[in-house]
């Protein structure tokens, strides 16, 4: 079946690789030549400034002049010269992160279609380990940043860099395509009978070795604790939610899972692990025996909370907390998004319907995973 993306030109592999390959260059070379306005305005102040930041614990770093200033409080770098950054995303971040991840799923089309593989539910499945190793990855950083003071941390500058976003991404998208060309290979030289078996199972091992890495920490560091009720509140109100969602959808409204069935109900579920973590890392920390409450790392959560404090009264803010409409949207998001794949979208094409459906429960679970886990270890 003919798609748009063939009508491109007549090899649109090749397209998409020279379009990626001239954004490169075209980066690489305004920054050498507009170093001020190219590189410090816009490739360090959005991108590698939090990074540098995260990576040194630090809440804040100014450019000055290239030297890059560290502050310990957000405020810190006040007046220095040149642009500032602090740790986490910003919105025009957030948004070129989007369009990169279009993009280069575009690319993994390509990959899957040369393949032959990704056509069914399978796929998704089995890749979901990857999404839960990559939030587990990324605690790992959070954990090391708990025992830098001590002395004990594993991940010195530059290495840490490599679980920070947005590297990060890269690093998982390297590991994931690995394993599938692995077990794909596997498959075809009659070693496993389906390619998904191995596939799933190096990704639970490296979720495995990462989730040891973490409980090791909390056993052998006073800086990384266990909280265990983390994670089963988060378990527990994300699957509620998902299963209210999948009741009442199925009652009155079926046609929302005529297309995803319940990898549908995986979508929703990804969306309500990010939605319930983020309300108790935010506003049940402290409940739940963490020293402090956590603070929301993406611009749309803090959105959010301050409109809750703007819109709603102070009296249900003070009971449920300012948070819990993120949940709401969430899931609310996420049911409407897998409406959208009914019998015709996906039969047309149902290696991109179950790529677009992978992502959409990346980008919920994998930073859900993430928050629930800083939680439970307390970093």
């Amino acid at each position: 079946m003919t798609t748009p993306l063939d009508r491109v030109s007549r090899n649109p592999e090749a397209s998409w690789l020279a379009t990626l390959v001239g954004a490169v260059v075209a980066l690489g070379v305004g920054a050498v030549a507009f170093p001020r306005r190219v590189y410090a305005d816009v490739l360090w102040r959005y991108y590698w400034g939090p990074v540098y930041a995260d990576a040194h614990d630090a809440q804040c770093v100014a450019w000055n002049g290239g030297r890059q200033t560290l502050g310990a409080t957000w405020n810190a770098c006040a007046g220095a010269a040149g642009p500032i950054a602090h740790p986490g995303y910003t919105p025009v971040s957030e948004v070129s992160y989007a369009l990169v991840l279009v993009f280069m799923l575009v690319g993994v089309l390509f990959l899957l279609r040369r393949l032959d593989v990704g056509d069914s539910t399978s796929f998704v499945v089995a890749l979901l380990p990857y999404v839960f190793f990559g939030g587990a990855l990324r605690t790992v950083e959070d954990a090391d940043n708990a025992v830098h003071a001590a002395g004990h941390t594993a991940f010195q500058y530059p290495l840490n860099t490599l679980i920070i976003s947005p590297e990060i991404y890269l690093l998982m998208f390297g590991i994931t395509v690995a394993c599938l060309v692995a077990s794909v290979w596997l498959a075809r030289h009659g070693y496993v009978e389906r390619y998904e078996y191995p596939l799933a199972g190096l990704g639970t091992l490296l979720l495995a070795v990462t989730l040891g890495y973490l409980v090791w920490l909390a056993l052998t560091s006073p800086d990384v604790s266990f909280h265990a009720w983390f994670t089963v509140w988060t378990l527990v109100i994300a699957t509620a939610s998902a299963g209210l969602v999948w009741v009442l959808t199925q009652r009155y409204a079926p046609s929302v899972n005529v297309g995803t069935g319940l990898v549908g109900a995986l979508v929703v579920w990804g969306q309500a692990i990010d939605g319930a973590s983020n309300v108790l890392d935010t506003d049940w920390a402290t409940s739940l025996g963490l020293r402090y409450d956590l603070v929301p790392k993406h611009p749309f959560d803090r959105a959010i909370i301050s409109l809750s404090h703007q819109y709603l009264p102070a009296s249900v803010n003070a009971t449920l907390g300012a948070s819990w409409p993120f949940l709401v949207v969430k899931v609310a998001i996420a049911t409407l998004v897998i409406s959208f794949f009914d019998d015709e979208v996906v039969g047309e094409s149902p290696r991109f319907a179950a790529l677009l459906l992978l992502a959409i429960i990346a980008v919920g679970l994998g930073p859900g995973t993430r928050d629930m886990l800083r939680a439970t270890f307390g970093v």
